[in-house]
């Protein structure tokens, strides 16, 4: 009975070589007619930024490069968001489906195995006899007891699975860096945001100065009239003014309390238990960020690279649509027991298998292969210049940045000295207000003259900070450490 059994394994093993080698074989052709095909994006990079400093890699973006504005609050309300921001929470959520994906599509390159164990029960008809009494013929029940293993595998000669596969590894791919878009994006906002809100406590509180001065200056002129040297007319030209700068202070009061409700939102808050301290303008460290090479923005800016991922995605998919054209490799193959009685089930005699190979070759889909080519080609095209102008995009904004920080910092200088001059011809006016020696007229013109320029220069300390901010998002945020001054 032991040499029944040995011979009856041997058997078995004969038999299974052919399947077994079949499917390394198939393993090992598997992809080899991928396509290698891609289009060029042909880009255009220069050497260097127009606008660059003659050192462009002298300041680099810093991983945590919203720590260089020196703000404790503002670092804090970054942290925040990048734990609870909720837009960076849906890019988490669809780097999970992209994953998955990768799964689904990779199955057939591997082969189906399913474990079937049943059986059946029949019972047998009663025939009528000759004397027409019911006669049984044979056993009244059978049983069927079957338990059997089944395989199926697609042979993936032509690529067509192993492209598809790829084709969403890239989308995967894409998405994390699209997850990072939305960080780099959100940590922007913030800061931008909270700059804002900087912004308008700033021209709150010049407004709230100027406010006081010209209740000086009335005063002035209320005791000159009461001394019969000023008129009604002077008291309403005034009154006109101290108007005007009441007025200024509901829009930035809105500007203020909307940037703070959008702060909460950002940071994944319900703004009603969210406060923002805030501060002055003056207070927020002016960091030096460099531009480096326009060549390193190619793997520094994450939406550049998932333009990329999805164009090598279409490229794969392109490859897929090739395939679906070549003939399908099927092999099934079954192995396993069948056996009328339970106990002889696993028995050498109830042993069976079947192995098919199918061969499917397309004829005629009504055009449904070359749609799904042309399809995918025109993706593949769509995706293409959607890399290039991405680059391009990618370009621009740092050039775009590295001019507004430029004039912004010129026009803030400027800015300083029309204030300073302003402030000494208002000094001198209300002296000589006081002394009778200039008329109102002059010194209403010279308070709006300082009362705009004050305010004028907290919106171009404003812009300052926000055009630094937009250089390190068109960089793409931090950088990794450097060695020798290039980007690691």
């Amino acid at each position: 009975m032991p040499q029944r059994r040995s011979r009856s394994a041997r058997f078995r093993s004969r038999r299974l070589a052919p399947v077994l080698g079949s499917l390394v074989l198939a393993q090992t052709l598997s992809g080899c007619f991928i396509g290698t095909e891609h289009p060029d994006p042909e880009l255009e990079v220069a050497n260097r930024y127009r606008y660059g400093p003659r050192n462009a890699d002298r300041a680099l973006p810093d991983l945590d490069w919203w720590r260089n504005f020196r703000n404790a609050e503002l670092t804090s309300l970054v942290e925040q968001a990048q734990v609870a921001n909720l837009d960076i929470a849906i890019a988490v959520a669809r780097i999970i489906q992209a994953d998955a994906q990768v799964r689904i599509v990779g199955a057939p390159l591997l082969p189906t195995i399913d474990a079937n164990a049943n059986k059946t029960r029949t019972r047998a008809s009663l025939l009528p006899g000759r004397t027409g009494t019911p006669k049984l013929v044979g056993s009244r029940f059978a049983d069927l007891y079957v338990a059997n293993l089944s395989a199926s595998y697609m042979i993936d000669f032509w690529g067509q699975n192993r492209a598809t596969m790829l084709a969403a590894e890239q989308i995967s791919i894409e998405d994390r860096f699209n997850r990072e878009t939305a960080a780099l994006t959100t940590i922007s906002t913030v800061a931008n945001t909270y700059f804002q809100v900087l912004g308008a406590q700033d021209r709150l509180r010049i407004a709230r100065i100027n406010l006081a001065e010209a209740g000086r200056v009335m005063q002035v002129i209320r005791d000159r009239l009461a001394a019969g040297t000023a008129s009604q007319l002077e008291i309403a030209q005034q009154e006109s003014l101290l108007a005007q700068v009441r007025a200024n202070i509901p829009p930035l009061e809105i500007t203020l309390q909307q940037n703070r409700i959008a702060l909460a939102v950002l940071c994944g808050r319900a703004p009603e238990n969210f406060t923002v301290r805030g501060g002055i303008l003056n207070a927020v460290y002016i960091p030096m960020v460099t531009p480096g090479l326009p060549s390193d923005i190619l793997n520094q800016r994450p939406d550049v690279r998932a333009a990329e991922a999805k164009l090598a995605s279409t490229n794969h998919s392109v490859e897929s649509a090739k395939a679906a054209f070549f003939p399908n490799i099927q092999l099934t193959a079954q192995n396993g027991f069948q056996s009328a009685a339970l106990v002889a089930l696993f028995g050498p005699a109830a042993w069976y298998y079947t192995w098919t190979a199918a061969v499917t070759q397309p004829i005629f889909d009504g055009f449904l292969r070359l749609g799904d080519l042309e399809l995918q080609q025109g993706n593949q095209q769509e995706a293409l210049q959607t890399y290039r102008k991405s680059v391009l995009s990618a370009f621009s904004d740092v050039e775009q940045a590295l001019i507004a920080i430029e004039q912004q910092t010129i026009r803030e200088r400027l800015q300083a000295e029309v204030v300073r001059a302003a402030a000494e011809a208002f000094r001198l006016s209300e002296q000589r207000l006081r002394e009778g020696t200039v008329d109102l007229t002059t010194v209403v013109q010279i308070e709006q003259t300082l009362f705009t320029a004050q305010d004028l220069l907290s919106q171009v300390r404003l812009a300052r900070l926000l055009a630094i901010v937009s250089l390190y998002q068109a960089l793409g945020g931090g950088w990794p450490p450097v060695a020798g001054g290039k980007p690691q």
